[in-house]
């Protein structure tokens, strides 16, 4: 059988699944990558031969690292090649995860675990390839599928990790994500084209060097706030920085030619919008993962937890991802017939419900199966539809950023999410033998505040501005797909 002609451009349909396939497997190699560690975090301590306060930065130096590279490769990967990056992305991520693989004390970790979350910028920079090589048909799908990896790596790593280091040792964990970062590396070079498409303009490091100084500040705040007090001077002073270096850093960047963000772009109702929900979407997610763990993991005498181990826990999570690769067609289909906006919307009414219903059924496995798999619908039907608004307002020089930037929202809201979860669980606590474990009230509340979250973006995404689907989504930006890449 012959291959469908290519539009000018574009690859053909045959060669166009396989680069879907590999990019879609570079990024469940990324996200499989942040959840290996989970099993490790209880014991870094005594690992590392470190204090369980300095053993978090294992853990803190992903987020930050993440946070800072993401915005950068992506603006990188719109001047210079966005397989180029993504390879870099790739092989930063492997030889972290070698570093990691070979450490035995805190300092190779951390600098090993910042090296891996340099990679978060794949799944963006891998759905602005598709904008660029793959036909227009092919286009809504794909981005679904690529969206979804993030969660079919996250779902399939704890059990993974589990098994991993229940029959193994623990540097097993991290040869394993070496291993499948060389396999995803040699594949996308092999298979995955390199665009032509380019924004040109120099890289603007004052402006490289602000955000990843905001960013900082304002996440290690969020991450460590709960551990310094939140009213303390050092997180007081971390918020503040950060949003004073913020302030300053967007009135620079909006004079730039060639800034790193693109202000005015980013500015437009549709990217505006669909931002804001992101990092509402981000937090409504995240609060699941922060809950359901700890429900299964709790000792039956609680009344309330059921007892599981951490390879039962992972089973039970694992089906939410292959749930969100399941929904990806549909949120494309969705997509299609009526518009991303709808599809938004309808993943956060959805995520909503299943926090709803994990409030009234949390007492059996098999209702938190359900609640997973149901979250996982919802944002499954989210994560397939926000590349699709973010590259509908966007010229196709600006693809890579501007999905950048919209992945650190909801990067963002997952870290709040956090923060927000821990101190909820911190308050509400019940006396268990000679501990405090988090009270069922507790876990109600974190649900509860999940469900208004999603509300929240729902909210904020019926804001978007309405736009029937055209068949020429994935080409440049309609009325101002001819401006340059920095107004």
């Amino acid at each position: 059988m012959s291959e469908t002609p290519a539009p000018p451009g574009k690859v053909a349909s045959g060669r166009a699944d396989a680069v879907v396939v590999v990019l879609a497997f570079a990024g469940i190699v990324v996200s499989l990558m942040q959840t290996l560690v989970i099993p490790l975090v209880p014991e870094l301590p005594d690992l590392l031969n470190a204090s369980p306060s300095d053993a978090t930065w294992a853990v803190t130096a992903t987020l930050l690292a993440s946070a800072v590279a993401t915005p950068v490769f992506g603006r990188l990967g719109d001047m210079h090649g966005k397989r180029r990056m993504l390879l870099a992305s790739l092989v930063l991520l492997t030889a972290g995860s070698v570093v990691c693989a070979l450490s035995d004390s805190l300092g190779p970790m951390i600098v090993g675990r910042a090296l891996q979350g340099v990679s978060s910028g794949v799944i963006p920079l891998g759905i602005s390839i598709m904008r660029d090589e793959l036909p227009t048909e092919k286009l809504a799908s794909a981005t679904a599928v690529m969206s979804a990896s993030l969660g079919v790596g996250g779902a399939l790593g704890l059990p993974l990790a589990a098994l991993v280091a229940d029959h193994f040792d623990w540097h097993m964990l991290f040869w394993v994500s070496a291993a499948a970062g060389l396999v995803a590396t040699a594949l996308v070079t092999v298979l995955v084209p390199e665009s032509e498409v380019r924004t040109g303009g120099r890289f603007d490091i004052p402006g490289a060097l602000g955000l990843s100084a905001a960013l900082v500040c304002l996440l290690l705040g969020v991450s460590k706030g709960a551990a310094w007090g939140w009213a303390s001077g050092t997180t007081l002073g971390l918020f503040g920085g950060g949003v004073l270096v913020l302030l300053v850093w967007g009135a620079f960047q909006l004079r730039l030619p060639y800034a790193l963000v693109n202000l005015r772009i980013a500015a437009r109702p549709q990217v505006l919008f669909t931002n804001l929900a992101s990092v509402a979407y981000g937090f409504s997610m995240f609060a699941m993962s922060l809950v359901l763990p700890q429900l299964l993991q709790l000792p039956k005498d609680t009344g309330y937890g059921l007892g599981k181990s951490l390879l039962v826990t992972g089973l039970v999570l694992a089906p939410q991802g292959l749930v969100m690769m399941v929904v990806a067609p549909f949120s494309a289909r969705i997509t299609q017939a009526r518009g991303p906006k709808t599809t938004l919307m309808l993943g956060a009414a959805t995520v909503a419900a299943g926090y709803v219903v994990n409030i009234l059924l949390m007492s059996a496995v098999w209702q938190l199966v359900l609640v997973s798999c149901i979250i996982g619908a919802g944002v499954g039907l989210g994560y397939g539809a926000m590349p699709a608004l973010v590259m509908g307002a966007v010229p196709v020089s600006d693809t890579a950023a501007a999905n950048s930037l919209n992945s650190l929202m909801r990067a963002v809201g997952t870290s709040v999410s956090s923060a927000v979860a821990g101190v909820v669980l911190a308050q509400m606590t019940i006396a268990y033998g000679p501990l405090h474990v988090p009270s069922q009230n507790g876990f109600r509340t974190v649900m509860a505040i999940g469900a208004g979250t999603a509300l929240l973006a729902l909210l904020l995404a019926s804001f978007i501005p309405s736009r029937r689907p055209r068949p020429a989504a994935g080409d440049v930006a309609p009325a101002d797909a001819s401006e340059p890449a920095a107004a």
